[in-house]
């Protein structure tokens, strides 16, 4: 199975400032590649803790997708950190560095130039629909914190990663709490490993009072799962299945 790793940076994030936005539009993406997120460290723009972040999840990981930090002010500082993280230095990428003369022209400042730098080694991903390109060293992908821009690189992602069997997600809603329902969720836990369980309860409205998620890349085993718990709940408190 397919794995990666979210690093977000940014101050703006842990001060509260700013709230993320782009941890679930990537979660979404790779679970329908069949990709498993299976950690997402957030983290302030400091060159040394992101460089070591690099590291670890790098090497842990598939695909390390990195969140913010590559504008051209005093904290974006991304580059540098990834950079460091592989023991080699920036560099201003002539085909990027063209772009921004042509788009900017007589308008162009040295600070928009630094919007050009790139970890030496690193290549770059783009298309024709997405001309300006994604920056990706090794196996980590350095995207934009912006979340409209984050999201426009998501087919880019799509294209490059491919896709393995996407995972299966259906769901049980019931009107009865999760203390009622533990054990009916327990057995099927015990009798369905293969399926992944999620109980998530609800405090407000009078629809129902818990939503179970069945998920795994096999979706018989994952019908099979929630078949089977559905019918160990009374009729009365399945409000509905999907």
């Amino acid at each position: 199975m397919r794995t990666a790793a979210a690093l977000i940076i940014g101050n703006e994030l842990l001060s509260g400032k700013i709230a993320d936005a782009n941890v679930v539009v990537l979660a979404r993406a790779l679970r329908s590649l069949g990709v498993v997120l299976r950690r997402v460290v957030m983290v302030l723009d400091d060159i040394d803790v992101i460089a070591e972040e690099v590291r670890t999840l790098s090497k842990a990981h598939d695909w390390l997708f990195t969140s913010g930090g590559v504008g051209p002010t005093h904290d974006d500082v991304t580059i540098d950190a990834i950079a460091r993280a592989f023991g080699t230095h920036v560099m201003s990428d002539p085909s990027m560095e063209a772009m921004l003369r042509a788009y900017y022209g007589e308008k162009l400042t040295e600070g928009h130039l630094l919007m050009a730098r790139i970890p030496h080694g690193a290549r770059l991903a783009s298309t024709q629909a997405l001309p300006w390109p994604t920056v990706v060293m090794n196996n980590v992908w350095i995207l934009p914190g912006v979340p409209e821009i984050f999201q426009a690189k998501i087919p880019l992602i799509r294209e490059e990663l491919g896709a393995d069997a996407p995972f299966v997600s259906h769901a049980v809603f019931t009107t009865l709490d999760e203390g009622t329902i533990k054990p009916m969720i327990d057995r099927v836990v015990s009798d369905h490993p293969d399926v992944e369980v999620g109980s998530y309860p609800r405090w407000s409205g009078l629809e129902y009072r818990t939503k179970l998620t069945f998920d795994g890349l096999d979706g018989e085993k994952v019908r099979t799962a929630r078949d089977a718990f559905a019918a160990s709940l009374p009729d009365e408190a399945v409000v509905r299945v999907e």
